[in-house]
């Protein structure tokens, strides 16, 4: 039987990679990618490594790092560059396998396994490929090898990210050596959550949980159970798919305000833009969903309070304005009337748009679908902002200011 070989190419440092390799003459510099302060986006998105030796970490206050490093450079991100440069890097992967599956904007897995011989050994592979994106992007790629997904995955983040050469294979037959002795909460898979669930069942490395029953794990999380501890025996059969993400299960937007919204008025303008935007989004993916979640998180630090609620619509739409009133009719059921610094709004159970729809007494579906067809014709010409409701233009809408970015960033 033929060995699997899966790669996990994760890109170091990623937005402050590309920034160094646009700007050279940074490269000696200790340089971080992170947001506006003003806008309260000031958190540190990446750090190069010269920046961590001074103790930078990611999602740091950027206040934080210009006291720990006072050479600090800050750049602002760019996030239509990183998306156009981790297109790039798949193409470059596509070349070497074509089951290439983005885990995120800075991760992707790449099987192997039909086209290593082309090559030569794995490792012999994973310094062809990590010199090639290194010319042609500037950005240096640490590599973890496995015989599935879980393994390169732990291989990369555990190992390869810390040795010189950043490529390391782990097979299953070393798990017990290598992998079982590390904390219970490096394991893939596991969050801040679980860590402390296990840790409180006096399981703290990743071998405890490996020999804890299976069925006790089951009992407790269900399935999530069961791949946990399949996780820690080093078992993953998962397979790298090229159509990972072409399934949508939402689409929703959150917006962290540029300051405390207090009254409703305020936030309902703001309600409204995004429901706007998870229509527009959901029928250029050719979606409908039937359910409107919305959330909110508090101003005082000190003191947390949000919600996330949901709400199932007794039709499906991709229409802004139907979205828009179970969000709002949601937001003031579970307000508690103190001050907001972010808020969401989501449309899931989601379904594909077919020819056919079913029609309703009560909405003009024709009606909607030629004002959204126009309106969406107009922002693909023009941009997101060339047709905007009027109440955006007031001092809450953050319409104006979205259209300049990408994921909350400016693009």
């Amino acid at each position: 039987m033929k060995t699997t070989t899966i790669f996990l190419v994760d890109m170091q440092s990623f937005y402050a990679s590309v920034e160094k390799a646009c700007l050279p003459h940074l490269r000696d510099k200790p340089l971080v990618v992170a947001g506006d302060p003003e806008r309260r986006s000031g958190i540190i998105l990446a750090a190069c490594p010269l920046a961590k030796k001074w103790g930078i970490s990611t999602a740091e206050a950027l206040w934080q790092a210009e006291q720990k490093c006072p050479e600090l450079v800050v750049v602002r991100p760019r996030m239509q560059k990183y998306i156009d440069v981790s297109l790039q890097i798949t193409s470059i992967l596509e070349s070497f396998s074509d089951l290439t599956e983005p885990y995120s904007i800075d991760e992707q897995f790449v099987d192997m396994t039909p086209s290593l011989h082309l090559f030569g050994t794995a490792h012999k592979t994973a310094l062809l490929l990590q010199n090639r994106i290194l010319q042609e992007t500037g950005v240096y790629a640490r590599i973890g090898i496995g015989p599935n997904k879980a393994l390169a995955k732990m291989a990369c983040d555990h190992f390869a990210k810390k040795n010189k050469e950043g490529i390391f294979y782990l097979p299953k037959e070393s798990i017990h050596s290598l992998l079982w002795p590390l904390p219970v909460g490096k394991l893939f898979g596991v969050g801040r959550k679980m860590k402390k669930h296990l840790e409180h069942m006096g399981i703290r490395t990743i071998g405890q949980l490996a020999q804890y029953p299976m069925e006790l794990l089951q009992k407790k999380w269900g399935i999530n159970g069961v791949v946990l501890w399949m996780t820690a025996n080093g078992q993953d059969d998962s397979p790298v798919s090229t159509e990972s993400h072409v399934q949508q299960k939402a689409v929703g937007h959150q917006m962290t305000l540029p300051r405390d919204y207090k009254e409703l008025a305020e936030i309902k303008v703001v309600l409204l833009e995004l429901s706007e935007e998870v229509g527009y989004r959901a029928r250029c993916k050719q979606y409908l969903g039937h359910t409107v979640s919305v959330g909110a998180k508090g101003a005082d630090f000190a003191f947390p309070t949000g919600f996330y609620r949901q709400s199932k619509l007794y039709y499906e739409t991709n229409f802004g304005m139907d979205i828009f009133k179970s969000a709002y009719r949601l937001f003031c059921q579970h307000w508690d009337g103190e001050p907001i610094r972010s808020v969401s709004v989501t449309l899931s159970g989601l379904s594909p748009l077919h020819d056919c729809q079913q029609l309703h007494f009560f909405h003009d579906i024709g009606k909607k679908e030629q004002i959204s067809t126009a309106m969406d014709q107009i922002k693909q010409k023009y941009g997101s902002a060339s047709i905007i409701r009027a109440s955006s233009l007031t001092k809450a809408g953050q319409a104006v200011a979205r259209s300049h970015k990408i994921g909350g960033h400016y693009k």
